[in-house]
């Protein structure tokens, strides 16, 4: 899959995908990374790439020509069918399922904004959809367009040692991850839950999703409410709200 970044701070960028998952993928070849600069895309000495808002306020806002020069010549090395993705507080939140349709994708264009925002010629011009990795305030796009590649490069074939790893990571299955456990057996008079030690794969495959779902109620009940679940995750969510309502009983 190939990646290209507009952003003011290309380092950022290369710097912070040479490590962990992501350098391998770019060291296999699996995925590659491609930076484009506004400022190579302005007229005077002083590289101006933003200016006052109209209409008054803080801050500064990015102008429409380099921003919008930069996106097209980024998006020109990309294969047809490459999406235009600007990271944005204002856009849609991204999800598991995001990723995963992206990481379908030829290739992806993303934008990271500074200062204020962006001329919102540029959106309409240039831009096929806003993602915000959450709600809360940045300084730039940068660190959402590390994010983004990141959970994409999970999911590129070949990526990980063990392809069962990106499928069952949380929220893949729209619920939150279980418990996960390593050696000691016990640990500062703590042990591993019983059934992890069982080699009784169907019992330990039951455990797991009955933890998943009981965390992912108490944590997030949010990705719960209003979804079908699987008939077996419906089961333990039951027998899990069964047990609650016991020990709420018994504690009133």
């Amino acid at each position: 899959m190939q990646i290209e970044v507009v952003t003011l701070f290309p380092q950022m960028i290369t710097e912070a995908l040479r490590f962990g998952v992501v350098g391998r993928a770019l060291a296999s070849g699996r995925l590659a990374v491609g930076t484009e600069d506004p400022r190579g895309h302005t007229c005077d000495v002083h590289r101006t790439v933003d200016d006052r808002p109209y209409g008054g306020g803080p801050g500064m806002v990015l102008k429409p020509e380099p921003m919008l020069a930069a996106i097209r010549a980024a998006h020109a090395r990309l294969p047809a069918g490459s999406p235009r993705v600007c990271l944005s507080a204002q856009g849609e939140r991204f999800t598991q399922a995001h990723a995963r349709a992206l990481a379908e994708r030829p290739g992806l264009l993303l934008v990271a904004g500074r200062y204020e925002g962006m001329d919102e010629r540029v959106i309409e011009l240039g831009i096929d959809r806003e993602l915000s990795v959450g709600d809360y305030v940045l300084s730039g796009g940068e660190l959402p367009a590390l994010t983004v590649i990141d959970a994409l490069a999970r999911l590129l074939p070949g990526v990980l040692g063990d392809e069962r790893s990106s499928a069952l990571d949380s929220f893949s299955q729209g619920l939150l991850d279980w418990p996960h456990y390593t050696r000691p057996d016990v640990f500062e008079g703590l042990a591993v839950p019983k059934v992890l030690l069982s080699g009784n794969h169907a019992d330990i495959d039951r455990w797991r999703l009955a933890q998943a779902v009981a965390r992912t109620w108490r944590r997030r009940p949010d990705l719960i409410l209003g979804r079908a679940l699987s008939p077996e995750a419906q089961r333990l969510l039951d027998e899990f709200l069964a047990a609650e309502a016991v020990e709420e009983d018994d504690r009133g």
